[in-house]
């Protein structure tokens, strides 16, 4: 979705006083995100646009392109690939299958990598930026 036309949504969402169905949102303690449009609603009824989606090179469904896979790539090579396999094949080990993983949940690949997955996977907190999540994400949604 571009900017604008997620401008007028959200726009249209807060005018009219619209709300969504919980069906289809993603929902995490007090607050729910449309998955189509990233607006937010707050527990109670308020609706806010997503700033954040707003700010990111990667929207919410947009798929990446060539260009971010093989950024994406380049980073998996050079930090996952001894782990998780060379093109997301696993080696064999403990390790999980990227190929499998849920294409549209971001939040949870973001919080994986960043955080660890104790006891095998460490946090790469402090090693990686948000770009390289990014492209990261681009390219496990690829599916390798």
């Amino acid at each position: 979705m571009s900017t604008s036309a997620f401008t007028r949504v959200c726009d249209a969402l807060w005018k009219s006083g619209n709300r969504f169905s919980d069906k289809g949102m993603r929902k995490t303690k007090e607050v729910r995100m449309h998955p189509d449009s990233g607006c937010i609603l707050l527990r109670g009824g308020a609706t806010l646009a997503a700033l954040l989606v707003l700010a990111s090179p990667l929207p919410l469904h947009a798929e990446p392109n060539e260009a971010e896979i093989d950024q994406g790539r380049e980073v998996y090579s050079d930090l996952c690939a001894t782990c998780h396999g060379r093109d997301m094949v696993n080696p064999g080990g403990v390790t999980f299958d990227l190929r499998k993983f849920p294409k549209d949940d971001f939040e949870r690949f973001r919080n994986a990598v960043l955080n660890g997955k104790p006891p095998a996977m460490p946090a790469w907190r402090d090693k990686v930026g948000d770009e390289d999540v990014k492209l990261l994400w681009a390219y496990v949604r690829s599916g390798g």
